[in-house]
């Protein structure tokens, strides 16, 4: 157990709020939040910047800095870090092990989040509610027509926390659910009437197709020319997951070529690529593409249950114990280690 009181604790992330800092307060932490300028998230910072903001600190609460075994080996006295968030490839999780250090994600904390930001977009797409309030600044009350998601075929493409998530809500619209995942839970699709499928069948039958899984080698760009050649010209695509699962130049062809009717993005190519950043802005600039600045997770509820289980990680670790074994991505302590 740390003998050092208090214990340093930074946060680097926005809207880290009272009851979460009272709980690191009431735990024996002398907890600082880091000040950025407008727009700025940690991602963005330099090594160099990290350091002098982490110097002295013992736990760190982190959204979406990179972790690398640079910053690490300069770090001797960091022993927790948590990501405020479930996506973790910005983490050197070898370097972190290598260092004897411990790191963490707030699983669960956001999965509502998403998967309501996931339902809001299809029906955002739907019923052209963005392209109807444009036409209406410009003076154009004509009606668009939209149409339901009441009775539709939707493929869902992972079927995590998230992805479960999404279809439970599909059940209040009649929905028909495909699920194209490596893992099939056969009770749970008998439960929620769920079809699994290869993709290239999801793909071909689905009026709404929604990314939920992880960006790993081989999802990259799972989402790609040949993909858009196989869904419906009236389908749409939505993406809250990873920037990398989806070929950005390629869906913006598919868009303007009618290959598929609009999409839903919270995620882009660019925040990783700066070189897709002209991408980017085209499909921003199409009407019939709804789109959020990665804000999915980003409501006060799931940002107070991510931020709670993100603290609760860092006490655990630096009272000597373990955090939950679901949040645990890495952890370089002799007996915990998760390579034993």
């Amino acid at each position: 157990m740390s003998e050092q009181f208090p214990r340093k604790v930074l946060v680097t992330q926005r809207f880290f709020d009272a009851a979460s800092l009272s709980y690191l307060q009431e735990h024996g932490c002398e907890v600082q939040i880091a000040q950025l300028a407008d727009g700025q998230g940690d991602g963005d910072l330099s090594e160099e910047q990290l350091l002098e903001l982490l110097t002295g600190v013992d736990g760190w609460i982190v959204g979406h800095a990179w972790i690398t075994s640079s910053l690490l080996a300069k770090l001797p006295r960091l022993q927790a870090i948590a990501r405020r968030g479930v996506g973790y490839e910005r983490v050197d999780v070898n370097a972190v092990r290598a260092a004897g250090k411990v790191a963490t994600i707030a699983v669960g904390g956001n999965d509502a989040s998403v998967a309501d930001h996931a339902i809001a977009m299809m029906l955002a797409l739907g019923r052209r509610l963005g392209d109807s309030k444009a036409r209406m600044v410009n003076g154009d009350w004509a009606i668009a027509l939209g149409s339901e998601l009441y009775g539709k075929t939707v493929g869902v493409i992972g079927m995590g926390r998230i992805g479960r998530g999404v279809v439970r809500r599909l059940a209040g619209f009649d929905a028909k659910v495909l699920a194209y995942t490596t893992r099939p839970d056969w009770e749970y699709s008998l439960e929620y009437g769920v079809r699994y499928v290869d993709l290239d069948t999801l793909l071909a039958e689905s009026d709404y197709v929604t990314l939920h899984a992880p960006l790993l080698e081989e999802t990259r760009f799972l989402i790609n020319a040949a993909a858009f050649g196989r869904m419906k010209s009236s389908a749409f695509l939505i993406n809250t997951a990873r920037g990398g699962l989806v070929d950005d130049q390629a869906l913006l062809e598919a868009l303007l070529d009618g290959a598929i009717a609009g999409a839903g993005l919270d995620v882009f190519l660019s925040e990783t690529d700066p070189t897709y950043r002209a991408t980017t802005d085209a499909l921003l600039a199409l009407p019939n593409v709804v789109a959020t600045p990665h804000s999915g997770a980003s409501t006060h509820e799931g940002l107070q249950r991510t931020n709670l289980l993100a603290a609760q990680c860092v006490v655990a670790v630096l009272n000597g114990d373990t955090p939950p074994a679901s949040c645990v991505i890495a952890d370089g302590r002799g007996k915990f280690s998760t390579e034993e």
